[in-house]
This record gives structure tokens, C-alpha cells and sequence, in this order.
């Protein structure tokens, strides 16, 4: 049944949706588990000053930028300390572990090359990893909020042991438990189960944000400044999402036809993303930049100065050192990573194996210096891109004048990859069925 021309596509695509059975109850049961998260993400743990924890996260200043970056990754559950108040953070620390170990270690490496056994099998490996990197995390965020009067009673000694281990143990369930929920929407929901828990996160905090931008109405111009530059990043952030160069691909295969062997060629194309590494130099960079302003922090004596107090505001996230120095470790990671995720791809010799080849290039060695170069170039693209939007925060308050308002550039990488991956997800079960879907 095709749509009624009157009717906007996208209007239409949501009613066709829901109108499935199947992917009435994909979606209602995405929205369900969501709620479930939001509601964990306000359960509390015991003895906290959440007044003390808010202004911490608003300072900037110290740990602020540490937590914030963990607030992210657990949806706004940091924020009130909540018994998920870790969220997925750990889970994907193993995740980049398990990347980064893939191609060190030979079993691991055959593995991932024994298809869907072998990347169940690493995928359990980074369950079982990500129980004590949680363990750990909740007992160093613990510790460093105790530093800075949040909370109290925390230790592994004395009357302290019992209370801070079922803290760490309950801290830890509730990653767990939001793995889960994650994985549960992968396999029966639409999207990406441990994205679609970060983005429910985010959209949870846009009303407090729209708060913030009428408290700026007074600085009208600005505002509209803000809201052009802000409009204009998710434009960008689209544009550079969905690029690729297309590396086109031959290919003959065998076959039978009236017990003779016949040999048939084809045409296709490799995509090579602009962007490959996704929001993970962001991660990496913020880490390293995040780590040496936190240390100084608990050496530095307010109202003195000394190397303490230089470094803790050479490293604060109001600095201009910070930002450019975030700029170039970003570039840095950027490549660092795409191309430790291109060599595992190892498509050079996948290539070869399937009778493929690359038009004008010899199978094997020639075609991976070729694809290896192409890979490089288009990389500075994708580097320079997303080197801006970790500092288009930085930009759009000077340029504004707007301090109350701040944008997260890796909140808005996870919105946007998020909305667009569901949205093909959606148009893929829409086409299925001989709808239109969302995109054209």
C-alpha cells in the first residue's frame, strides 16, 4: 500500500511503521526499556549531596570535566549518582580494549577471523572484562568524590570496607544491568542498543538545555548566533557521517549451468568512510586531557600558585591551551585509530580470497598499498572534521558571548550517528515491505 501524496514522507513512514506489527512492538519496546533506564538513572545512591554534585558538574573546574564525560556515557545517571551512575563507560573501555588487543594477539586475531563463533566469542571476552574495569571505576569515582565532600565514609579498611563494597558491587550491577538493557533493544528493538541508552541520555538533559538558552534571552543576538552555529554543526556533522569514497571492485564466480561451468563478472564498490573512527578520538583525546588537570588539581592550594595551580589552569576547559592541544591529540588519535580498525579489516586479502580485484591493481600486496594510501588521504578529511567539532564548544562561546550555554561536540556526534543508524534501520524494514521509507 503506497503512501497518499498529500501526506509528508516522513509523517508517513511513522504511521506505515506502526501500522507492522512487528515493528510496532520493535519500537514499543525500545521506548519501554528507555524508561526503565531513566528510572535506574534516579535511583540515588545513599549519602550523597546531589546540590554539591551539580555545582561540581557546572564548574568546569578540577574533576568537573572527568565527570561530565562520565555523565555523558551514563545518560545523565552520573549527575544524581545514581546506582548506574557509571552507565556503559566500562563497558566501552573494553570494547577499545579488545580492539586494540585484537591485532597484538594472535588468538585473538583468529578469532575475529572465524566469523560469527569467533566475534560471539570476543564479544563474551569483553563482558567478562568489563566486570572489574566497573569494579574499578566506581571505587576511583567514589574516592574522588569523597575528595570533594560529595560523599563520605568511603575506604577498603575498618567500618568503611562493608558499606563502600556494596557500593561498588551495586554500581557495578547497574553497568551490567544497562548492558543488558542495551543488548536486549540490539536483538529485539531498533538500533544499536548501547548508542540508543547514550542518546536517551542526552535528549533526557535537552530540557534542562532550552532552560538555559531563555535564562540567555537577554543576549538575544547571541542566542540566535548560537542557535545558527549550533544548527549548522549538526548540518556538518551529517554531511561528514555519511561520506565515503567509493573504491570500485570486480569480481567473477563460477557457475554451473547444464553440467558446464560457466564464469561471470560482476561490478561493485568498497566504501571507505570519511570518517571511520567515529566519536572514539574524541574519547581518547578528552581522557589524556582530562588526567593531568585532575592530578594537579589535588595538589594545588587555593589562592597559591606553583607548578599545581599552573598546570591545573593550563588544563582547565576555559584555557585556550586546552582547546589546541585538544585539537591536535584528536588529529593524532584519529588516525591512530582508523587505522588500527582498517588493518583489521585486512580487505586486501579478503579481496583475493572472494576472486575480487580492484581494476588496474594486482590481488594482494599492490591493492593494500593502494587502499592504504586512500585511506590516508581521506583521513585528514575526517581528522580535521572531527578536531572541529571538539572545539566548536570553545569557538561558539567567543564567538557568541553565551557561557551559560554549552554543546557537548561528542554528544552531538552520538545524536546524530545515533538518529541516522535507526533511521536506516527503520527505512531497511520499511523497504522490506514494500514501503517508502524515511530517506530518499
Amino acid at each position: 500500500m503506497r503512501r497518499p501524496e498529500a501526506r509528508p514522507r516522513l509523517l508517513q513512514a511513522m504511521i506505515d511503521a506502526f501500522g507492522q506489527t512487528d515493528l510496532r512492538r520493535k519500537i514499543l519496546l525500545t521506548l519501554g526499556l528507555l524508561v526503565v533506564f531513566r528510572f535506574v538513572a534516579h535511583v540515588p545512591v545513599p549519602g550523597v549531596d546531589l546540590e554539591a554534585m551539580r555545582q561540581l558538574l557546572e564548574s568546569g573546574q578540577g574533576i568537573g570535566p572527568l565527570l561530565g564525560m562520565l555523565d555523558l556515557f551514563s545518560g545523565g545517571a552520573m549527575r544524581n549518582l545514581s546506582i548506574a551512575a557509571m552507565g556503559v563507560y566500562p563497558y566501552i573501555t573494553a570494547m577499545i580494549i579488545m580492539q586494540l588487543l585484537v591485532p597484538v594477539i594472535p588468538r585473538l586475531s583468529n578469532l575475529a577471523r572465524q566469523g560469527e563463533v569467533g566475534r560471539n566469542k570476543i564479544n563474551q571476552y569483553t563482558h567478562w572484562l568489563t566486570v572489574p574495569l566497573a569494579a574499578l571505576q566506581g571505587y576511583g569515582q567514589l574516592v574522588l568524590l569523597q575528595g570533594q565532600g560529595i560523599i563520605s565514609g568511603i575506604g577498603l579498611s575498618g567500618e568503611a570496607l562493608l558499606p563502600t563494597a556494596a557500593m561498588i558491587i551495586v554500581m557495578t550491577a547497574g553497568t551490567m544491568f544497562l548492558v543488558w538493557l542495551g543488548e536486549l533493544i540490539t536483538e529485539y528493538g531498533i538500533g544499536n542498543g548501547i548508542s540508543i541508552i547514550i542518546f536517551g541520555g542526552i535528549v533526557a538533559g535537552l530540557p534542562d538545555m532550552i532552560m538555559r538558552g531563555y535564562l540567555a534571552k537577554e543576549n538575544l543576538w547571541g542566542l540566535l548566533v548560537f542557535l545558527f552555529l549550533a544548527l549548522a554543526i549538526v548540518v556538518t556533522i551529517v554531511i561528514f557521517t555519511e561520506a565515503h569514497r567509493r573504491i570500485p571492485v570486480q569480481f567473477a564466480r563460477s557457475v554451473f549451468r547444464g553440467g558446464r561451468m560457466y564464469r561471470q563478472s560482476g561490478a561493485t564498490h568498497i566504501p571507505l568512510r570519511v570518517n571511520s573512527a567515529g566519536m572514539i578520538p574524541l574519547i581518547f583525546a578528552m581522557s589524556l586531557m582530562i588526567l593531568p588537570g585532575t592530578v594537579a588539581s589535588y595538589f594545588a592550594v587555593p589562592g597559591e600558585g606553583g607548578i599545581a595551580g599552573f598546570v591545573s589552569n593550563m588544563f582547565a576547559a576555559t584555557h585556550w591551551f586546552y582547546w589546541s592541544a585538544y585539537f591536535f591529540l584528536v588529529v593524532g588519535f584519529t588516525f591512530f585509530y582508523t587505522m588500527i580498525i582498517f588493518q583489521q579489516q585486512n580487505l586486501a586479502e579478503t579481496l583475493q580470497r572472494q576472486g575480487a580485484f580492484v581494476p588496474g591493481l594486482r590481488p594482494g600486496r599492490p591493492t593494500g598499498e593502494y587502499l592504504t594510501r586512500v585511506i590516508t588521504r581521506i583521513t585528514w578529511g575526517g581528522a580535521i572534521f572531527l578536531a572541529l567539532i571538539a572545539v566548536s564548544p570553545f569557538i561558539m562561546q567567543n564567538i557568541t558571548g553565551i557561557q551559560v550555554l554549552t554543546i557537548s561536540s561528542t554528544a552531538l556526534l552520538i545524536m546524530v550517528g545515533v538518529a541516522l543508524d535507526t533511521m536506516r534501520q527503520l527505512e531497511a524494514q520499511l523497504l522490506m515491505r514494500r514501503y517508502e521509507g524515511f530517506l530518499k
